[in-house]
């Protein structure tokens, strides 16, 4: 099978069980300050997990595209990739184990077929310090699964020590079979959930290699197994006092490697053998006149293909290449893909070229690929164009330094700031060659760069408000009016990723790929200058987060929001109007006018680039 068949069938098979198909979240969480990217299945859906209600029921399944930046250096092996999808499903005081085991068991041996005598199960162990038993249940459950096919399920303790054993079934401790978001237990707050998890793993079998321990069992790096589902059985609560009780509502948060199972139906270790990537592995072949088969040139068709595929994913969502947050993990993805492309002597921009295979192989499961081809395809062509004018002199500089010994942390931020080569391209290079990077140094010339980029910026108060005059409010309510035209004017992918106001003039950045033509900067100012002569009232509401995304309303990417949000419509009362009788609706701490007609004449003066995706507008109230 492909991934699109077994992303489906799963899909399906929870669906016949009862659950609700959600769609995936974006790779860039918007209401969690805590991470750039989404970076697990169950990330988007902690709240419920916690206690609150998800508005889709208690039984829900998805396929949850998942990005960790920090498995970038990993990718090189059979098995490590940046971009994966997450297979899942919940319930949310709904089933449990009973239900849970024997379900995930049948999708893997009657649904996509695998041979039940390949699957390995390990299962938590207890914990005596913190009074927690061993998991008992899921093992008879286990047991009576096996046997259902004829295999004698033998349960072991002790695997990193005394390996395999003879087992099927392998108990280990709080580090590898529990789960909070604290970690192991002695590390949980009190009022914090955890419980219990089930890991399924795929024998491959793949000779041990002894470099990763004496013995070989489920958990053993060597390459042998590789996990492919884990059922986090989230049943227990901290008291105040250390101990743990029985949660009275208890869930099921499952997560499976889509791109792991494929390569376990398959039957093959190598996850870049699955069709999502061997794709773009063949393509590389043809234009580099090297074979994937070889060794030597392994590591740079397996980097080139998941850092494309990954950039493709976090460009549709929003993250354009830059030198911040999480754009400037998409330049690394890119720029890394064009160092190991010079590696395999392809010296042409294709990239961009390339990102259209991957679009094609996700365009059903993920038609906003498509919808963003172009946007997609032109970001990764100019940094692939912008970084290859660089590459070659960046190289020569790096040869001469690596002539002097190791790289200090000054020379790693010249390659930086002068080359763009990102730190852990510097390290890379410095590796092949037996030096090392001083990461320290780097760091504290980074930082000596931030503070400098910082200064004159102490007086730019919360919200973008210089201060809090007349002038001040009027320009920030008229940013409301300018956020709603432009996305009436170039779409809705337009969003506020920043403001500066002063009582001069206002200063409004956004999303938005070209320069704006004469024509779109009239339309803007127009419609604007039509809300202000209408006269429209402003009012302000606080009402639940779900609402106000029911209802629509926009905000600032990087703003985090609570349960209770405040929102302010132009045009009507949020309370009382259909998102349709608003002009304007977003979630802001204010202050504003009371009516538009307050405002006087708006006019846009400068309209530039501020970085890769990103523009600046400079306007003025006459």
């Amino acid at each position: 099978m492909n991934s699109n068949d077994i992303r489906k069938k799963y899909l399906d098979f929870f669906k016949e069980r009862g659950h609700e198909v959600i769609p995936s979240s974006s790779l860039l969480p918007e209401n969690d300050p805590t991470t750039l990217f989404t970076g697990s299945g169950m990330q988007p859906l902690v709240p419920y997990l916690l206690g609150k209600e998800h508005p889709r029921g208690s039984k829900l399944t998805d396929s949850q595209k998942c990005f960790r930046a920090e498995d970038i250096e990993e990718v090189g092996d059979n098995r490590h990739t940046t971009f994966f999808e997450m297979l899942g499903n919940w319930s949310l005081g709904d089933y449990f184990k009973a239900e849970q085991l024997p379900w995930f068991f049948e999708f893997l041996t009657e649904v996509v077929g695998l041979d039940a005598n390949k699957l390995y199960v390990t299962v938590f162990a207890g914990d005596k310090d913190n009074n927690i038993p061993r998991d008992t249940e899921s093992v008879d459950i286990w047991k009576k699964l096996f046997d259902s096919k004829g295999i004698e399920a033998k349960d072991v303790e002790n695997a990193g020590e005394k390996g395999m054993q003879g087992g099927r079934i392998f108990y280990y401790g709080a580090d590898k079979n529990w789960w909070s978001r604290a970690g192991i237990p002695q590390n949980m707050p009190a009022g914090e959930p955890g419980g219990p998890d089930s890991e399924v793993f795929y024998d491959f079998g793949l000779e041990h290699d002894t470099a990763y321990g004496k013995v070989c069992h489920p958990n053993c790096d060597c390459g042998r197994f590789l996990e492919i589902g884990n059922s986090v059985f989230m049943e227990y609560i901290k008291n105040e006092d250390g101990t743990f009780s029985s949660l009275p509502k208890k869930n099921v948060d499952f997560g499976g490697g889509l791109e792991r199972i494929t390569a376990a139906s398959n039957n093959n270790a190598d996850v870049f053998s699955i069709d999502v990537l061997s794709g773009i592995i063949k393509a590389l072949e043809e234009r580099s006149g090297k074979n994937y088969s070889d060794e030597s040139h392994q590591t740079s068709f397996r980097v080139i293909a998941d850092h494309l595929r990954a950039a493709v994913f976090v460009i549709a969502d929003g993250a354009y290449p830059s030198n911040t947050d999480a754009g400037y993990m998409t330049r690394r993805l890119l720029r890394r893909s064009v160092r190991h492309m010079d590696i395999l002597g392809i010296t042409e921009n294709t990239l961009s070229e390339l990102a259209g295979s991957v679009i094609n192989n996700y365009k059903d499961a993920y038609p906003k690929l498509t919808k963003k081809q172009t946007e997609i395809e032109e970001q990764i062509q100019k940094e692939e164009k912008k970084f290859r004018n660089t590459l070659r002199n960046g190289l020569k500089e790096f040869k001469k330094l690596a002539k002097k010994g190791n790289i200090s942390g000054e020379d790693a931020f010249v390659l930086f700031s002068t080359y763009g080569f990102p730190l852990d391209m510097t390290i890379e290079l410095a590796k092949e060659k037996g030096l090392s990077v001083d990461k320290e140094g780097f760091e504290k010339e980074m930082q000596k760069h931030k503070e400098l980029s910082k200064a004159g910026a102490e007086k730019k108060f919360k919200g973008g408000l210089a201060d809090h005059s007349d002038m001040s409010v009027k320009y920030h309510t008229a940013t409301h009016l300018l956020h709603q035209a432009l996305r009436d004017v170039l779409g809705d992918h337009v969003h506020q990723t920043g403001s500066n106001i002063t009582p001069e003039r206002l200063r409004f950045d956004f999303s938005h790929t070209g320069k704006m033509t004469d024509e779109e900067i009239k339309k803007t100012e127009d419609i604007v200058n039509e809300k202000i002569k209408e006269g429209l009232p402003v009012y302000y509401r606080d009402i639940s987060k779900e609402k106000a995304e029911k209802m629509g309303a926009i905000g600032l990417f990087e703003d985090t929001y609570g349960d209770t949000v405040r929102v302010y419509g132009i045009g009507a009362d949020p309370a009382e109007a259909s998102r349709e009788e608003m002009y304007s609706l977003e979630y802001c701490g204010g202050p504003h006018v009371e009516n538009t007609s307050e405002l006087g004449h708006f006019k846009i003066v400068k309209e530039k680039s501020v970085s890769a995706g990103k523009r600046r507008i400079k306007a003025i109230l006459e």
